[in-house]
């Protein structure tokens, strides 16, 4: 397996990291087995968070006796101190190991985020001190939007940074790639199949391994998509034309309909949380049943079906989407996914 530097954190990873997300919806044999997996295939990063339920576990158990050579990365969507300090012990325990090499700061979504965050009394203290006492070996943040990535790059604070980069969501080769060079922050590239709507692997991988600098790290629910990816990047040759055609095929296809949850679409005057309406899909497709269906996912679908289609959101959409189309597609998507869970359940009972 190619390995690359990871930013000023001068660590050697490589290029393949795991995604944990869909590991959620494994058994937990098999979230193990996929694990041991991608180490045989000679993956080093391993990426959880805090909020991913049983992910952190999950990988403990796997890598039990292997811990030398891998880097562990997780992640807390805390913003305050006590819950940070709760957070970072969690993952510890749940992970079953004595140190974090890259703790994140997830999902850090608005300026107001970043400075609180960046509190020197708040969040990052706490996580400073946590790698004072070699808890935790570095920082780094995750974000959608790229203003925000940009301005916790130039921040000087964050080691590395995590954004969506894939053949649909490519605006970061544009300037937070070159931005994360000039300040030597590690670049993590979440999505890199679009959250599920890239089907073809080869053209999806084949296209970011044309920056030699990016840590890769697709969410993986099954062996056989590792294996996959794992021959994919061992084989890649230069693009073909046909290739560049298809790319540009993709582009087109889902562009006009692709949310790059930017937020600049908000506010909402009915309070729908419109980027989580348009994840919806991926959420069916990555997430246990149990926590798509239910909970906070479930109030945003709630609240997306109270839709009023005023189009406010549109006017606002840097992307030119058809917001109001696309909602109303979701809630009947995510509608009918959720019958056929219940009926599943029904069944089994």
């Amino acid at each position: 397996m190619e390995k690359i530097r990871l930013g000023k954190t001068n660590i050697m990873v490589s290029q393949l990291g795991f995604g944990s997300i869909p590991i959620q919806r494994d058994s937990e044999e098999e979230a193990v087995a996929i694990v041991k997996r991608c180490l045989e295939l000679g993956v080093t990063f391993l990426d959880t968070a805090n909020a991913y339920t049983t992910s952190e576990e999950r990988i403990g158990k796997a890598i039990v006796g292997k811990r030398e050579g891998l880097v562990i990365a997780t992640k807390t969507t805390a913003r305050n101190r006590e819950d940070v300090e709760k957070h970072i012990n969690l993952s510890l325990k749940r992970l079953g190991v004595e140190y974090i090499d890259l703790y994140q700061f997830h999902n850090v979504s608005d300026s107001n985020a970043v400075k609180t965050v960046l509190d020197p009394n708040g969040p990052m203290a706490v996580v400073r001190e946590a790698q004072k006492s070699g808890r935790i070996r570095h920082i780094g943040v995750t974000s959608h939007q790229i203003e925000i990535a940009k301005e916790a790059v130039k921040s000087g604070h964050f080691e590395t940074v995590m954004f969506p980069f894939n053949v649909v969501t490519s605006e970061a080769a544009e300037d937070l790639l070159p931005l994360c060079r000039e300040y030597d922050v590690g670049f993590i590239a979440m999505k890199p199949l679009a959250g599920g709507m890239l089907e073809n692997v080869a053209i999806a991988f084949k296209y970011l391994m044309q920056f030699p600098d990016l840590l890769l790290i697709p969410g993986i629910e099954k062996i056989h998509e590792i294996d996959e990816i794992v021959t994919v990047m061992k084989e890649t040759s230069a693009m073909t034309e046909s290739e560049q055609q298809e790319i540009q095929r993709l582009r087109e296809q889902l562009s006009t309909k692709f949310c790059r949850r930017c937020d600049y679409c908000q506010p909402c005057d009915m309070g729908i949380p419109i980027s989580v309406v348009m994840q919806s899909s991926s959420f069916v497709k990555r997430l246990p049943p149990e926590s798509t269906f239910s909970g906070w996912i479930a109030a945003a679908m709630e609240k997306a079906a109270e839709c009023t289609q005023c189009g406010d959101c549109e006017e606002r959409c840097p992307f030119d989407l058809p917001i109001r189309e696309m909602i109303v597609e979701y809630v009947h998507s995510y509608g009918e996914a959720k019958k056929r869970y219940q009926e599943r359940v029904n069944t089994t009972h």
